[in-house]
């Protein structure tokens, strides 16, 4: 694909890039990078977190699944973007969102696969050893890694060419009302050979060998949809999640429950049924606390037949202190009625602050963040395009 036009290209409108760079209170702000369905969107934060401002808009009128700033060098954002007439592709800044470059080779399928890429759905950064190395995951599932900052790609050949790759991923028409999705790339912070994706639909899978083969890591999921619901792969995880301080602790929030992995012990228990009565764990985002890995929070909706709202229309998250033996419901500042929104898997995330910073963006265009680790909620930004991702840079 040539590159597109410099009409396609963003300007800064309310800040330029050196009111991000080389000031003394760069490193007290936070960046939100927004993906949504008609644009992508950075909002920045004062050190407090009490003052928030949208400093720019890219792409307005594509679709940006997602934005990540890259902790390798905290400079650099990549960005998954489909036009309406020109087709999914990645885009690269250096300059916080000012310009941007496209990829001069966007991931695509090799021709004969017989799949065509629909959206670019998730970026992963490599690990810390391999600056310049990303991971893509895209819709319909494949997977894709670039070694040169995003500027070109290929397929990771291990997975997309995997003797059970048809088997495990069906048939591209097949899958969630979304499109399928491969997403959660996760790269264990001790060993860049060490992989996690999950497939929905399809599963979580695992590499020990970077990526060169891969296996079905969902003991424990049960799956109601599944002809056998405890079957080796075919299950929908909405999003996977590692823990920072214990990468052996996992979290899933599932199609059919949530559900926690200790990885010495491989197999998954579900931890959504110690949930309050009356409230499913059905849902699409869990986060996971970056200095305890017994903490996390969800944002459940209502169980069968899976509305995609929140119970009675009164929004919540949930934390669990304890890896699911308990919950508490935390909706302070949240409307107490007709709070008819989703959060996406991708829309919800943390800062690594003390206390912990939350965030989250609705399909209603509202971001709401929380200061005190879920204790209180405080609307930061509105009127947006449904939101898909929020994804937190902390400079």
């Amino acid at each position: 694909m040539p590159p597109k036009s410099a009409t396609r290209t963003p300007s800064a409108k309310k800040s330029s890039a050196s009111t991000l760079i080389g000031t003394k209170s760069v490193p007290r702000d936070i960046l939100l990078l927004v993906g949504t369905r008609k644009g992508g969107f950075i909002l920045r934060g004062d050190g407090k977190r009490k003052n928030w401002e949208t400093i720019r808009d890219v792409m307005v009128g594509s679709m940006v699944h997602h934005m990540v700033l890259d902790p390798r060098d905290r400079k650099t954002i990549l960005m998954t973007e489909r036009g309406g007439h020109l087709g999914p592709t990645i885009h690269r800044s250096t300059d916080f969102g000012k310009t941007w470059t496209e990829a001069t080779t966007p991931p695509a399928f090799p021709q004969g696969a017989g799949r065509t890429i629909h959206h670019n759905f998730w970026l992963s950064p490599g690990h810390t050893s391999e600056p310049g190395v990303w991971y893509l995951g895209t819709s319909p599932q494949g997977l894709f890694r670039s070694e040169d900052g995003g500027a070109t790609w290929s397929q990771v050949a291990g997975f997309n060419q995997h003797p059970m790759f048809n088997e495990w991923v069906g048939p591209p028409e097949e899958g969630p009302p979304g499109g399928p999705t491969l997403h959660s790339i996760l790269i264990d912070p001790r060993d860049p050979n060490h992989m996690y994706v999950s497939l929905s639909g399809g599963g979580v899978f695992e590499s020990f060998d970077h990526g060169a083969d891969w296996k079905p890591l969902n003991q424990g999921i049960v799956s109601e949809f599944l002809e056998n619901p405890t079957a080796e792969y075919g299950h929908d995880p909405h999003s996977t999640r590692m823990n920072a301080r214990d990468p052996d602790r996992l979290y899933q929030q599932n199609h059919f429950g949530v559900y926690t992995m200790d990885r010495k012990e491989g197999v998954w228990v579900r931890i959504g049924n110690k949930l309050p009565k009356g409230i499913s764990d059905h849902g699409f985002p869990i986060v996971t606390h970056p200095r305890n890995p017994n903490v996390a929070w969800i944002f459940p909706n209502e169980a069968f037949p899976y509305a995609r709202v929140p119970h009675d229309g009164k929004p919540a998250a949930f934390v669990t202190y304890n890896a699911g033996k308990t919950w508490k419901r935390q909706a302070k500042g949240m409307p107490t009625k007709e709070g008819w929104f989703t959060i996406k898997r991708q829309a919800m995330n943390s800062d690594t602050r003390a206390p912990l910073g939350l965030y989250f963006g609705t399909t209603g265009g509202q971001v709401w963040a929380s200061r005190d680790e879920g204790e209180s909620w405080t609307r930061i930004a509105d009127h947006l395009p449904e939101i898909y991702s929020v994804e937190v840079a902390e400079l």
